[in-house]
């Protein structure tokens, strides 16, 4: 406050002094003005006379070094001219100061050359015989006219100022020194002037209104950050520049940054085209959305402005790791439209037979061939639907009932199920290992080696093999399945977990598969937390391996 009252004193000292020297320097220009301009008339007078009695011969007499004399004629043709060749100039008659001569007897005026910074001033008089005769002198302007008594001012600044300084700097600490002891922490014990009382005791009420406030915003900040740090979603707060306010945990790892972030602009912190371009336009829409990919996933980005009274004073982004909801949305639509497909096969299978038995151009001996094929077609249907309804299960994630399970009986059930199968194709099925105890769902466990083991009969050649092997650590159960078929080419390998997906179609229709077994086998091992690899050969056969973790149900 004393350097406030400090510097107070010196402006206004300073003010004064130069308001004072501006408004002397401005009175002397104008009287010197005047003064000069007197004299030129009188210069002009003596001029026009002896100019009438003697002619040319007068003006080269005239001593005139502090004047410029032109003489020019009716026409405005320069006669004389003591500081240039007459023959040299161009025509007078439209200079202002000489048409008002001509016009009025007398004329003047005044220019101003940039180039040398003076300012000319103009008197011309007709004469008798109409002609007219000008003097003309240069006088300088204001700048010049300060700049030459900057130095005085100066000095007198200097020392205006210096006087100004000690004795500012005494009265301001004079004013200060009581107000510098006040104490604020609790105003109204202090003794000092008895004007301030009203002001402590505001003092006193505004700090009593300021630490609840406090109290209350902390708290709300408390809370705020406990709930924004432990979101899923990740959460920027900008304010109106786009520099960062708020930014927690979720957001300070998809951005890959951490707090220190806090004030910078958001720009810097996240250089992708995307943010710069949805930021424009959620400024100028309100709202703007959109996805990316970032860091192996997929993102909902939402980006919303803040408004208070109408004007715009900040930004919220909003990000969603949205990779299971785009994946699971692309496998439904892939599943839409590959069970529109599948279930239309038989059907147009069965219309067909039942169209050509219906219209009477079957014959009687091939009509129990025809019902063979609607009920394979049929049967073929309710397999198919039968796994639709197990796929949808297993991704709604439905609960099912979960029990201590061995997988070493149910590969000898497996084995006993799908005895007559492979026998019928010549093929050895068997299988070895320890009992493999876990915690699962038994029909979904015994549908994963049903599958396996299936598809392993199918595709595998006559006097091949299947082997179920099932083994146990402390932490995982393992059951593999190994057969000796046409095994997969590499480039299919990715691929044959996907629902409706054949490797050899023509091979799949004769075997009667849907193309969903490998599929129900992935999600039933994803439901137990398991994890599936495969590994095979053209010819040589395949082996799938499938891990889950061991834990008790206890």
């Amino acid at each position: 406050m004393s350097s406030k009252i400090f510097k107070s004193i010196l402006l206004v000292a300073f003010s004064t002094l130069l308001g004072t020297l501006l408004i002397i320097t401005a009175c002397m220009f104008d009287y010197f003005e005047t003064v000069q301009k007197n004299q030129l008339v009188d210069e002009l007078s003596i001029a026009a006379r002896g100019t009438e009695a003697a002619g040319e011969d007068f003006l080269n007499q005239l001593d005139s070094k502090n004047y410029r004399i032109t003489w020019v004629s009716k026409k405005g043709k320069v006669l004389f001219d003591n500081e240039t060749n007459p023959a040299n100039m161009e025509n007078h008659a439209d200079r202002e100061e000489i048409k008002e001569a001509f016009e009025n007897g007398t004329g003047s005026s005044s220019r101003y050359s940039t180039t040398l910074t003076e300012k000319t001033l103009y008197e011309a008089v007709r004469l008798t015989d109409g002609t007219v005769l000008r003097i003309s002198v240069s006088r300088i302007t204001v700048v010049v006219l300060l700049l030459g008594v900057i130095q005085p001012i100066l000095i007198i600044g200097i020392l205006a100022i210096l006087l100004s300084a000690v004795l500012g700097k005494r009265m301001a600490k004079h004013i200060v020194d009581p107000l510098n002891r006040l104490n604020l922490d609790n105003p109204l014990e202090n003794d000092t002037y008895e004007e301030l009382s009203p002001l402590l005791r505001r003092i006193q009420w505004q700090q009593n209104e300021i630490q609840r406030t406090l109290s209350c915003l902390k708290q709300k900040q408390d809370e705020f950050h406990q709930i924004t740090s432990n979101m899923r979603e990740s959460l920027i707060l900008l304010d109106n520049a786009g520099a960062i306010i708020t930014i927690n945990l979720s957001a300070q790892k998809l951005f890959r940054v951490t707090d220190t972030c806090i004030g910078k602009n958001i720009i810097e912190v996240d250089r992708h085209q995307n943010i710069r371009d949805f930021m424009q336009e959620s400024m100028e829409n309100g709202h703007a959305e959109f996805r990316e990919h970032r860091n192996g996933r997929e993102y909902q980005f939402d980006l919303s402005r803040i408004l208070s009274d109408d004007e715009v004073v900040g930004t919220v982004i909003l990000a969603f790791d949205i990779t299971e909801q785009a994946e699971a949305e692309r496998r439904r639509r892939e599943f839409t439209a590959n069970v529109s497909h599948e279930l239309k096969t038989p059907l147009q299978g069965i219309i067909g037979y039942t169209d050509l038995m219906e219209s009477g151009l079957a014959k009687p001996e091939d009509i129990p061939r025809f019902v063979g094929h609607i009920r394979k077609e049929a049967s073929r249907l309710v397999t198919l639907i039968e796994d639709i309804i197990r796929l949808s299960q297993l991704d709604e994630g439905t609960d099912m009932p979960i029990s201590e399970v061995s997988l070493g009986n149910l590969a000898d059930e497996v084995c006993e199920t799908l005895f007559d199968s492979a026998k019928s194709k010549n093929i050895s099925l068997s299988w070895s290992g320890s009992d493999g105890n876990m915690c699962g769902v038994q029909r979904l466990l015994y549908e994963i080696i049903y599958n396996l083991c299936d598809n392993a009969i199918k595709y595998n050649r006559s006097g091949g093999s299947v082997k179920i092997a099932v083994s146990e650590d402390d932490k995982h159960v393992r059951l593999e399945v190994a057969d000796t078929g046409i095994g997969i080419p590499e480039e299919h390998q990715e691929r044959v977990f996907e629902r409706f997906y054949r490797v050899d179609k023509s091979h799949s229709k004769q075997s009667g598969g849907t193309g969903l077994g490998l599929s129900i086998v992935k999600h039933a091992v994803t439901y137990h937390h398991g994890k599936i690899t495969l590994e095979s050969e053209p010819n040589q056969g395949t082996v799938i391996t499938v891990e889950f973790p061991k834990k008790s149900c206890s």
